[in-house]
Formats: structure tokens, C-alpha cells, sequence
């Protein structure tokens, strides 16, 4: 338990430092025993998505403010431990103390030890104490609880919960190979339990590596959640038609795209790594499309002139609905950030709107529950575009889970919950 614990210490060292939980993650993975990889993830995960209870608990042992770095991301670790995990309590502190030793802080032993033995003894009330603040309670900057409840005053509360959550594991059947049933049914032979919750999502009972999916590498089947798998029917695509998927990586839409209809698909990215991985998507799944490294709003780099009959704008955001899949977003994110993006957002969508054909659709889409990037963004460009009509939202039928009343009543927001992401949608048409 020791190498996990320094493993898992050296990682969340790492992301609060400002780099992300899944480059930390990959960058430590190489040096992982095999074994203790699979409680290094859970840790580092589950450290940052109670964030703010640990430091709350963290603060209330001690006397004085806490400045080594290496100390504190280890006492994260271990309190994760004790309070959310099922390893043994006297194994966690006894491990965390001889760890000090391999970080060649000695003299710390004795902290270490207290602070860890103190939380067993009086575990209920430190964590009440730690409670008592916003951050405490929730788990999230005050920012981001401040723009939460200010946008959603009466459902703040179970949306912040929500994040909090484990994500479930959604896959998307390609129903141009085989249907939902028929998959469903390669499942179970597997002993796999999944519900049907969309016209083309199956909900595993549990999640499991990809390589365990009958079918998943000759492409029977993706990962991906609920909201995701809106965008492509969303599009309202027709065979022959010349399609842009803008900011497409990973290439789960774009894949979606191909899988439903037989069009004409430019995939665009800005990232060239990223963009390789939309080549392998395709190849898994035996797609193809044109792929284009630029920058989706500068069309005069890459556009032929010819215009698009749909585009898929799927915006950089601050990735604020889907925190419970990547917790570390909610301490990287700045406030400044909302607006910074909300600018990126703009130019994108003022420079695709002139790539898309007359009679023309361009779905807005962001993994996001700010105003500012969704619903703000979309009036602001309606209000500058007399041509630009925004088009009721329809899930296709087979959905069963009461996301068409869901999507019109919140002009295409989707709030996260146990089913989907929060996700954002708008679907505009050039008159």
C-alpha cells in the first residue's frame, strides 16, 4: 500500500499544480506496478472529487496551516482512505507514515501520524466541522457554486450532487452492423447486465475494461455517454450531404455521424495528436472521413468555398456537466475562464455560420451548465443574425427516459443526473 500511496500522492501533487488528472495520470502510469494501477486511478479520482470535504478535515487537525506540498497531497491520499475507501485504518496510517520516510521526511512521521489517528478518533465531528463550509459541504470553489446557485437557484443543490457522482458506463450500439436487441444480447452471453436507455444506448450494470465488450475492436460498439449521443440525430442527416464536424476529438460524433447516414464528412481539429485519435476511432469502426488539422475559426485556411448542408459545432467550454468524469475540472477552472471560453465559443460559431449552405443546420453543443456558454451565447448570436432561426429539439423515438419534455423545458439544457452528462444543445438554420 505504500508505492500506491506515493503513486497516488505524486499524482494529485501534480494536478493541484494546474496540469490535468488524465495527463497526470498517463505521465505516472508507465511506472505503475500493475497491480496497484487500478487503486491509484480510484484514489486520485476520488481525492479530487471531495476535494474540498478533505480539505476541510485536513484543516480542522491542525494547528497551523499546512506548507509542504508533498505532506499535504500524501494526508489527502490517506484520509481519502479512511474515510471513503475499504482499506484496512491501521494499514492506511501505518503506510502513510513509513511513506514519509520514502519522501525523505522523517521528521514528519510524527504529523503524519497524529493528523491520521485524530480523524479516527473524532472522524464524525471533523467532518461535520468541515461541512460547515460551502467548499466543505459540496466539494467544489466557491465560484462554482456561486455561478451554480445563481443559475439555478431551486436545483443547485442536486446538480452539484450530481457531479459528485461516479459516471455511468454507456455504450452506443453502431446500429449500421447490428441492432441494440442483438447486442444486447452478445451481453448477456457475456454475463454482462446493460438497460436499454436510448434508440441506440445500452447503461452497463457495471463498468469494465473496453477490451471485455464482445465486438468493441471490430466496431459493434462505442463508449459514450447518454447526452453525447444526441448530437448526431439531432443533425437531422440525409445521405449525400456535406457535413463538418468542428472540434471533432476524440471522433465519438463524428463516428456517430457516419454510423447513421452515408454524407460527405470533414472532421476538423486543432490538435494534431488529438486529431489522430478521430483517425483511429474511424478505423476501429470502419468509417472514413476527410480530416483537417486547423483552426475551425479561421474557414479561409482550410474551406473549399463549397458549403455545408450541416455542421456540428461541438465547443471548447469549461466542461462544467461532465465534472464527474473528470473532477479535476472543478480546481483547475478559474471564473475568468466562462468568459474567456464564451469568446472562443463566439468566434467559432460567427465563423462557421458563413460555411453553412442556405437552409442549412448548425448544432451548438457544449458539455456545460453555465448561461454563459449556452443559452447567453445563443441569444447574443440571434441577435446579430436576422437569418438564424433556432429549431425545436426532438430525441428520436426508443429514448423512453422523458428527455423530450426534459430538453424543451430547459431550451436544450441537459442537467447532469444518474442517466446522462450535462450537456447543452441548440440547433440553428440559416434562412
Amino acid at each position: 500500500m505504500i508505492e500506491t500511496q506515493l503513486q497516488a500522492a505524486r499524482v494529485v501533487l501534480d494536478v493541484i499544480a494546474g496540469r490535468s488528472l488524465t495527463a497526470a495520470l498517463a505521465e505516472f502510469r508507465p511506472y505503475a506496478h500493475e497491480g496497484s494501477w487500478a487503486a491509484v486511478q480510484d484514489i486520485a479520482f476520488g481525492v479530487f472529487r471531495h476535494l474540498g470535504l478533505l480539505r476541510g478535515v485536513l484543516a480542522g487537525t491542525l494547528t497551523q496551516p499546512l506548507t509542504d506540498r508533498d505532506l499535504e497531497a500524501l494526508l489527502l491520499v490517506a484520509l481519502y482512505q479512511l474515510r471513503f475507501s475499504r482499506a484496512a485504518p491501521h494499514a492506511v496510517v501505518d503506510h502513510a507514515v513509513q511513506a514519509c520516510v520514502r519522501l525523505r521526511k522523517s521528521s514528519a512521521k510524527g504529523l503524519v501520524n497524529a493528523v491520521l489517528r485524530r480523524f479516527l478518533r473524532e472522524s464524525e465531528a471533523l467532518l461535520s466541522q468541515a461541512q460547515r463550509t460551502e467548499e466543505g459541504r459540496w466539494s467544489y470553489p466557491q465560484w462554482w457554486i456561486d455561478e451554480t446557485r445563481r443559475t439555478y437557484p431551486d436545483r443547485y443543490g442536486a446538480i452539484l450532487e450530481a457531479g459528485n457522482l461516479h459516471p455511468p458506463m454507456t455504450l452506443r450500439v453502431n446500429l449500421s452492423r447490428i441492432s441494440r436487441e442483438e447486442y444486447a444480447g452478445l451481453l448477456r452471453e457475456q454475463g454482462l447486465e446493460a438497460e436499454a436507455i436510448g434508440e441506440a444506448a445500452l447503461r452497463l450494470a457495471r463498468p469494465l475494461n473496453v477490451d471485455r465488450l464482445p465486438g468493441f475492436r471490430d466496431g459493434l460498439v462505442s463508449v459514450q455517454d447518454l447526452a453525447a449521443q444526441y448530437a448526431a440525430p439531432l443533425l437531422d442527416l440525409c445521405a449525400g450531404q456535406r457535413v463538418l464536424d468542428a472540434c471533432a476529438a476524440p471522433g465519438g460524433k463524428a463516428a456517430h455521424i457516419l454510423e447513421r447516414a452515408n454524407v460527405e464528412l470533414t472532421a476538423i481539429d486543432s490538435d494534431a495528436r488529438r486529431l489522430e485519435r478521430v483517425r483511429e476511432t474511424l478505423q476501429r469502426l470502419r468509417l472514413s472521413a476527410s480530416l483537417v488539422c486547423g483552426d475551425a475559426s479561421q474557414p479561409s485556411r482550410w474551406w473549399n468555398g463549397v458549403p455545408f448542408d450541416r455542421i456540428l459545432l461541438d465547443a471548447p467550454c469549461t466542461a462544467s456537466g461532465i465534472v464527474r468524469r473528470h473532477p479535476d475540472i472543478k480546481w483547475l477552472r478559474r471564473v475568468d475562464d466562462i468568459s474567456a471560453l464564451a469568446e472562443q465559443q463566439r468566434r467559432l460559431l460567427e465563423a462557421l455560420w458563413h460555411t453553412l449552405a442556405a437552409g442549412g443546420k448548425l448544432l451548438y453543443a457544449t458539455c456545460s451548465i453555465f448561461s454563459a456558454e449556452n443559452q447567453l451565447q445563443i441569444s447574443a448570436f440571434l441577435l446579430s443574425h436576422a437569418e438564424a432561426k433556432v429549431l425545436p429539439l426532438s430525441i428520436p423515438a426508443g429514448s423512453g427516459i422523458g428527455d423530450i419534455r426534459e430538453i424543451a423545458n430547459t431550451q436544450g439544457q441537459l442537467l447532469p443526473d444518474p442517466r446522462h452528462d450535462g450537456f447543452f444543445y441548440a440547433l440553428l438554420q440559416k434562412g
